[in-house]
């Protein structure tokens, strides 16, 4: 049972990076925006909030700089898609390879560094707790901050005027922009709070997840949460499920290495990918259901006046 308690924190705490990132490009995507740089937003992210971590003492400040550098190469990329018209998936694998390139430069001096141990976390009373405790109650507080995103995200979307605005956006930009609201700067706000997010969970990876900095750590997360707001409809509830899915078949791989079956290192490796392929596959055969659910101009540029 101790196992179980154990595969199942580390699959919280795998599929929180997850469910940051996905939601931060679920804010993007409502607005019609799809960003394809989310691996290089955390790499960024991940190397610049360690650094600030090393230098500080301090992780706060270590997350706020993670999200710093999220929110300012999410903004940039933003200008080239909102005002200049790049095409977006281009714009987007080129943030991507960007990031990848000026993290590994960046984070050169910081290879052979670890930060000071981190201090246990753990809920009174509910910690001690047999199973359940170690389960649910004993994560850094981040685990539950996402759960608490999640829900305050789906309340921002659908029970406030601006989540509605935003929405529209994502439809018809062209009738939100005869109603009067500002399209572009709304889609470039909505980059930047989803490059914010990105850039948390990339500043959690190297912080408080591993933590060290390694060049190329992100090692994929960043595409698989890409894929989670498509697996999850565009729902901030489904991508946080869709999470800890992931997250648990990337813990079980450990697991299963730790219990000593006989299984190719690399198959393993491969499941959080392979699971990631299959669910795209099936949730394809019926495209009527994902256009229902997509913002209708998802990945469409909008030119006022055109």
């Amino acid at each position: 049972m101790n196992e179980i308690a154990l595969l199942i924190a580390a699959t919280l705490s795998a599929g929180t990076v997850l469910a940051i990132a996905a939601l931060g490009l679920l804010i993007n995507e409502r607005s019609g925006v799809v960003n394809l740089g989310a691996e290089g937003l955390m790499l960024v992210a991940a190397i610049a909030g360690f650094a600030a971590a090393v230098h500080s003492g301090s992780d706060l400040i270590g997350f706020a700089a993670g999200m710093g550098a999220g929110a300012l190469l999410a903004a940039l990329s933003g200008v080239l898609i909102i005002w200049l018209g790049t095409n977006q998936y281009a714009t987007g694998l080129a943030l991507s390879l960007f990031g990848a390139g000026l993290s590994a430069f960046v984070g050169v001096e910081y290879t052979q560094q670890r930060l000071s141990e981190r201090s246990h976390f753990a809920i009174p009373g509910l910690a001690d707790l047999p199973f359940v405790g170690k389960a649910f109650f004993e994560h850094h507080p981040l685990v539950y901050g996402a759960l608490l995103l999640a829900l305050g995200l789906h309340l921002f979307l659908y029970r406030t005027r601006a989540g509605l605005v935003l929405r529209a956006v994502g439809e018809s930009p062209e009738s939100a922009h005869a109603l009067g609201y500002p399209v572009r700067r709304i889609r470039l706000a909505s980059m930047a709070a989803g490059g914010a997010l990105c850039g948390l969970a990339g500043a959690y990876l190297s912080i408080i997840y591993t933590p060290l900095w390694v060049e190329g750590m992100v090692a994929g997360k960043g595409w698989i949460a890409l894929a989670l707001t498509t697996f999850a409809t565009w729902r901030p509830a489904r991508v946080l499920l869709g999470a800890y899915l992931f997250g648990g078949v990337t813990m079980l791989q450990f697991h299963l290495q730790s219990e000593g079956i006989e299984i190719a290192s690399q198959w393993l490796s491969m499941l959080p990918y392979l699971a990631t392929i299959a669910v795209l596959v099936l949730i394809s055969r019926n495209p009527a259901w994902i256009r229902i659910n997509m913002p209708a101009s998802l990945g469409k540029p909008f030119r006022p006046g055109q």
